[in-house]
């Protein structure tokens, strides 16, 4: 089988190109992964739709081929946490101490990715150690490799591709409620659309740290999504006044020693616990978002206690 039926359908040219429905992009992306497209067929239609732009038709049919291709390989989770930024301006990845303390609270958390560009000392990978053992997280490689050679096409285009949005919307482990981090703040709507087209319950967008699920805690945060299948918006206020960068590249901040106490930072724990309150609202811990902040608090001054059990 061959792609090119697609391709033309999107490279025509102006004033006869157009997107793809859901059910092409489905069809397509399904031939892209069993291994049957051409390398310079799928460059060609990944290209395109870079330079055009991503619409959440495309986005939708791609993700759901691809949960088409990889069906049952993790456990049902309640929170579905995807990990892909680049990583060029990241710090430390607090999020992932904000995953530990939600599974705390008895969630039990599912995430999964791959990162490049990582700073020596903000490397995913090396940091997992400190997320605990009751969050479940899953490589990509290893995950889909079909996916994972997609998603590496970056390194010969040079550029980033529609691939980086759908592998946040996998959702793999079929959790009702996924958190996503956007460096451009257009992807929040699109990606809510996609979710919704999808059939996603619960969804929590935001502007994160390098692109991930974490927030300034300095600033205004605007929430996106879904909740209970419906558009919903929402704005966390700041829990800091000092306006201060986020991740600075030349600070070195160990999640270890944060975690155990040994390093105190009121910036880096606020960020720990703010990322973890939007999604304890996404789960609906609490009714409220100051109810979650609450929560999350109370969940790091008694973070060596015993682990909770979500009913």
């Amino acid at each position: 089988m061959s792609i090119a039926p697609y391709v033309r359908i999107v490279a025509r040219g102006q004033g006869r190109a157009r997107p793809l429905t859901m059910s092409e992009a489905r069809d397509a992306m399904a031939i892209i992964l069993r291994g049957q497209a051409d390398p310079e067929a799928v460059g060609a239609l990944l290209m395109v739709l870079r330079l055009r732009g991503e619409v959440p038709e495309e986005i939708a049919g791609f993700t759901a081929a691809l949960r088409d291709h990889v069906t049952g390989v993790l456990p049902k989770a309640d929170l579905d946490w995807p990990s892909y930024a680049a990583g060029r301006t990241r710090g430390a990845p607090l999020f992932l101490l904000a995953a530990r303390l939600v599974a705390q609270a008895g969630y039990s958390v599912s995430m999964h990715g791959w990162n490049s560009h990582q700073m020596p000392d903000a490397s995913v990978r090396e940091a997992l150690e400190h997320a605990g053992p009751q969050v479940r997280y899953s490589p990509l490689e290893t995950l889909c490799p079909e996916a994972f050679r997609i998603l590496r096409l970056r390194d010969a285009f040079g550029l980033r591709s529609c691939w980086n949005t759908v592998l946040r919307m996998w959702n793999p482990s079929q959790a009702r409620l996924s958190v996503q981090g956007v460096f451009h703040p257009s992807y929040r709507s699109l990606q809510a659309c996609a979710a919704e087209m999808l059939g996603q319950q619960d969804l929590v967008i935001i502007k994160g740290g390098g692109g991930e699920f974490e927030r300034n805690p300095t600033k205004d945060i605007a929430l996106f999504g879904l909740r209970e299948g419906a558009h919903a918006q929402a704005t966390a206020p700041a829990l800091l006044a000092q306006p201060r960068r986020l991740h600075d590249p030349e600070m070195t901040l160990n999640i270890g020693t944060l975690w155990r106490g040994d390093l105190h930072s009121a910036q880096a724990q606020v960020t720990v616990t703010g990322t973890a309150a939007l999604a304890l609202w996404g789960l609906r811990a609490e009714a409220t978002l100051k109810e979650c902040q609450d929560l999350a608090q109370d969940l790091w001054s008694n973070r060596n206690v015993q682990q909770k059990v979500h009913a």
